[in-house]
């Protein structure tokens, strides 16, 4: 039929087919050739194609590029911090063997995408009767149905190693005490990316000072700068949804109170090894003891023995409650109740040149939400206010003043650059008072001694027990 066509229609006839064989090849055909076909065809039908597709490839052009910073170049660590007893392997800029900038800018998600978050130190439980969990295939199993969770412990976990081994950086003799949190807590929050509940940071960062052993963060207006002959307790804690890491070491520079400082480290390192499922708590103190009050120091000729602060423990750790029920002693006697599977823990272990026993002193810095707060009606404008940026804000996390007189209010996330607090110590007082937020005044020793804190996050998990926030720096 074609064959006896005039010239022209045989043309139209010709392009006709060859179009409905291109059209049946599909996405086979190059988009490029596609067009020139198009614009070939010569018709407004083939013109109207060739315009559809240079839109459909400005549409594919415009994809959202990521602007944060990128993983860099692995790197061999280098600098030393200038802190006393941190491990021989403690490197202030450890993070660059995984490709993170020096400072790190690079949030520890960003990092590890497509890789899995370090792990930290497995140890078998203790006890016979555990020894049967490493190849038990029911608690095998158990264990990966919670990898989910152990990938967020682990996710917080190394965002804590990073930022606490950049604050090793510049924490020296002569930095001021709000600068060094602010700077700390910066880093946390960058790192973690924070946002607000689901991910940020843990508490307050603790700073205490030689006899005050816990709980003090400078309030605003506080210009305390740090000594070179200080013994200072860092404390802070980074949460993903909920999983809270809770470790803290000993800052000092003159050599003098390294003995204090290394009794409460093997005391620390033996509550650990002790820790394990069907553990007895009071077992746990028993060996913390026996280890910390082996060890004595001399200062300005005197011979003190190293104590227990003993009414001081360490403690389990629930989802957004950083004090979840049980207590781990660090004296003998005690609670006889056993550690269980899948429980978190903070094993902490404090000592003293004083007396070995703290009271609640000073200023008040830290606070939090009751986890079981009563409904109270709140006569207060004030306080139903602060209450309502505490709910979504922090929830049950502890937080500080000085984070409530921060631009964001605590979370950037959360309030952006409306969120501070003003005129809020009334309704604060009024919170605590009825009972829905909780205190936590500094805890001091008697003035003129010193006292030294070291504490890990340990997960009991089916099959082994791990120290998460163990790092190459204690």
């Amino acid at each position: 039929v074609v064959a006896n066509m005039p010239a022209e229609k045989e043309e139209e006839v010709g392009q006709t087919v060859e179009k409905k064989e291109e059209e049946e090849a599909g996405d086979d055909v190059a988009s490029d050739a596609e067009d020139n076909e198009a614009e070939d065809e010569g018709g407004e039908g083939g013109e109207g194609a060739a315009k559809k597709k240079k839109k459909k490839k400005k549409k594919k052009s415009k994809k959202k590029k990521s602007t944060g910073p990128k993983p860099g170049p692995i790197g061999t660590p280098s600098k030393k911090p200038q802190s006393r007893l941190l491990g021989e392997e403690a490197f202030t800029d450890y993070y660059v063997q995984y490709g993170q900038t020096d400072p790190p800018t690079v949030p520890v998600e960003d990092l590890f995408r497509g890789r899995e978050y370090p792990k930290g130190e497995i140890t078998p439980h203790p006890l016979e009767s555990n020894t049967y969990r490493e190849t038990d295939a029911e608690k095998r199993a158990h264990d990966r149905m919670m990898s989910d969770i152990y990938s967020k412990v682990r996710h917080a976990s190394e965002v804590h190693r990073e930022v606490r081994s950049y604050a090793q950086s510049f924490i020296k003799p002569g930095i001021k005490l709000a600068d060094m949190c602010q700077m700390l807590e910066n880093k946390n929050r960058e790192l973690v990316k924070e946002d607000g509940l689901l991910r940020g940071i843990g508490f307050p960062t603790g700073c205490s000072i030689n006899h005050v052993a816990a709980h003090y963060t400078p309030n605003p207006g506080d210009d305390t700068v740090l000594q070179y002959d200080d013994v200072m307790k860092v404390d802070f804690g980074t949460q993903i949804d909920g999983r809270i890491i809770d470790s803290a070491w000993t800052v000092s520079f003159n050599p003098r109170y390294d003995p204090l400082l290394e009794a409460v480290k093997e005391a620390t390192n033996a509550g650990i090894a002790t820790a394990g499922i069907d553990v007895r708590l009071c077992d746990v103190g028993e060996a913390v003891q026996e280890v910390m009050e082996s060890y004595e120091i001399e200062l300005d000729g005197k011979t003190y023995p190293v104590k227990c602060i003993r009414n001081l423990n360490g403690h389990s750790i629930g989802p957004y409650q950083i004090h979840a029920g049980k207590s781990v002693p660090i004296v003998k006697g005690g609670d006889t109740t056993k550690m269980e599977e899948d429980e978190m823990y903070a094993i902490e272990t404090f000592g003293t040149t004083g007396r070995g026993y703290i009271v609640e002193d000073m200023e008040c810095s830290h606070y939090m939400k009751n986890f079981h707060a009563p409904h109270v009606p709140l006569r207060l404008p004030r306080a139903k206010k602060l209450l309502g940026h505490i709910n979504k804000t922090f929830g049950t996390l502890a937080f500080c003043r000085r984070w409530l007189e921060r631009v964001d209010g605590g979370s950037f996330a959360v309030n952006g650059s409306d969120g501070k607090q003003e005129k809020y110590m009334g309704a604060l007082k009024n919170l605590c008072d009825v009972g829905i937020v909780q205190a936590y005044p500094p805890l001091c020793d008697v003035k003129g001694s010193y006292t030294a804190q070291y504490e890990h996050t340990i997960m009991l998990r089916p099959t082994c027990k791990e120290i998460v926030s163990k790092g190459d720096d204690y």
